[in-house]
């Protein structure tokens, strides 16, 4: 599952973020949702969250 919607986004899941410096490599950053920061119910390049571990990107995966 993909992480551009808020409503499937939770504190507490598993997800696999890009962080801004790692957009051009595509590179994945798994963790769980600490925070959700972006505040709209949908974003084209995924929602932005904070991890427990305080790195900041968007969500491209959803880990079930």
């Amino acid at each position: 599952m993909d992480g551009r919607n808020r409503s499937d986004i939770k504190r507490g899941i598993e997800v696999d973020i890009v962080l801004k410096a790692d957009q051009r490599t595509g590179r994945l950053t798994r963790g769980i949702v600490a925070d959700i920061l972006t505040g709209s119910p949908h974003h084209p390049h995924g929602i932005k969250v904070r991890l427990e571990s305080g790195e900041v990107g968007r969500v491209q995966y959803i880990i079930s």
